[in-house]
């Protein structure tokens, strides 16, 4: 507990601009990378963080020096030289973009190790910790780190903010903001700028082996918890603020343990949270909503049976015996009890010496699904001309998830047919 409120009073310096620069490279990669990811460029992401090295290797050699912002310049270049490159590859060749990618990524990334070795050999006393920037080494972090992180992120969050309408049309919808007037290549290459700039601006921290996670993988956990763009975005920069959080006390509280890949660990652990209990797209909820979806089925594929049994004479409201629904309709035992027991809590079925009968308002629900059910059989053979023989399971399929609206404008629209091509009667 000491070594917790040591590390959130941020009273230490080293461990100040490290949480700091975390926070910001993560909130930063998180907004930027959110875009990546609803535009599926994230195979991008990668292979601009392993272009970077050889940008960071030529300017060491051309100025001697490891200024952030002379290895920053540097870095950008090379990575937007490679998106030039696979933009060039895939628009002069037959090669996929994907496969472009593997091959600039390749190549780029081995240039950057024969320039970093060729540096390491060379004797230059000032070399010393580039290599850091393979794997990412944040307990180095000093103020004029944190002040270039700080710079950069703010313009990175700034730019975002000013053209959050326009990316969002780009990313969604590139025929309609082409069609409505906007500069979609200009914005497309302020767009590939920032990440760029993002991918960039982590490789000091996380390294360029990891800073494609650093980019996609906060927007991925977002995307689980949301529909809304501007909510998604700030997940995601909420969670690579948190990850960048939790990265640096875990190298607090282990010096050995590198900060860098802890985040990227931290934020997998969060992806891989959200992919099993965000509510509705994580897999619990889908699971859950699918289990839900079959119990109703079935509690609704029993009161068809009974309506079908009142059809016979015309008695809806009969007490009916477990052998007189599997005479009807061949289901297994345990499930017609399951779905007895549902429906009499639903109030929609009542029970007596092991009989069932309908209530008013469920035969009000089984005339429904039936009704439906022919509807749908008449619309298949009249608009579709589907032959009449193989419209049944079709309409026993769509007869559970047809609205009300959508009912009505079936009547409508076939004129309120008084029977189905079975020559069964419709009920209204």
């Amino acid at each position: 507990m000491q070594q917790l409120i040591e590390f959130l009073s941020l009273s230490d310096p080293n461990v100040r601009f490290v949480v700091l620069g975390m926070v910001l490279l993560g909130a930063s990669s998180g907004i930027v990378g959110s875009f990546t990811f609803l535009r599926k460029r994230a195979l991008v992401g990668d292979a601009i963080a392993h272009s970077v090295l050889p940008g960071v290797c030529l300017a060491f050699m051309l100025w001697g020096t490891k200024n952030p912002l002379v290895l920053l310049v540097g870095a950008t270049a090379t990575g937007w030289l490679s998106l030039l490159a696979i933009d060039f590859i895939t628009a002069r060749s037959r090669i996929k973009s994907d496969a472009a990618i593997g091959l600039v990524l390749s190549v780029f990334f081995g240039v950057g190790i024969m320039l970093l070795t060729s540096i390491q050999k060379s004797g230059n006393a000032t070399q010393s910790g580039l290599d850091k920037f393979l794997f990412g080494k944040a307990a180095s972090m000093v103020g004029s780190d944190l002040y270039t992180f700080a710079a950069l992120s703010v313009l990175l969050i700034v730019v975002v903010l000013l053209f959050f309408k326009e990316f969002r049309l780009i990313s969604f919808d590139m025929p309609f903001a082409q069609a409505i007037g906007l500069p979609v290549r200009r914005l497309e290459v302020v767009l590939s700028t920032i990440t760029v700039l993002a991918v960039a601006v982590g490789i000091q921290a996380v390294g360029v082996v990891l800073m494609a996670a650093m980019l996609i993988t906060p927007a991925t956990a977002a995307r689980f918890w949301t529909d809304r763009l501007d909510v998604m975005v700030l997940l995601a920069a909420v969670f690579g603020a948190l990850a960048g959080i939790f990265g640096a006390y875990v190298s607090y509280l282990a010096p050995s343990m590198p900060t860098g890949p802890w985040v990227v660990v931290v934020l997998s652990l969060i992806a891989f949270v959200s992919l099993l209990f965000a509510p509705q797209k994580g897999y619990v909820a889908r699971r859950y909503m699918r289990w839900q979806h079959q119990q109703k089925i079935q509690d609704e594929n029993v009161l068809k049976i009974f309506y079908h049994l009142g059809e016979k004479d015309q008695v809806f409201l009969q007490k009916r015996s477990l052998t007189d629904l599997q005479k009807q309709r061949q289901m297994p035992s345990p499930i017609i009890k399951k779905g007895l027991q549902r429906l009499t809590k639903k109030g929609w079925l009542t029970t007596a010496k092991d009989t069932w009968q309908l209530t008013d308002l469920g035969e009000k629900k089984a005339k429904r699904l039936v009704r439906i059910h022919r509807l749908w059989e008449v619309y298949l053979t009249q608009h579709l001309r589907i032959a009449a023989d193989h419209v049944h399971n079709d309409a026993e399929a769509m007869e559970h998830i047809i609205t009300p609206e959508l009912e009505r404008q079936l009547e409508k629209i076939l004129n309120y047919p008084k029977k189905d091509p079975h020559d069964s009667e419709i009920p209204y």
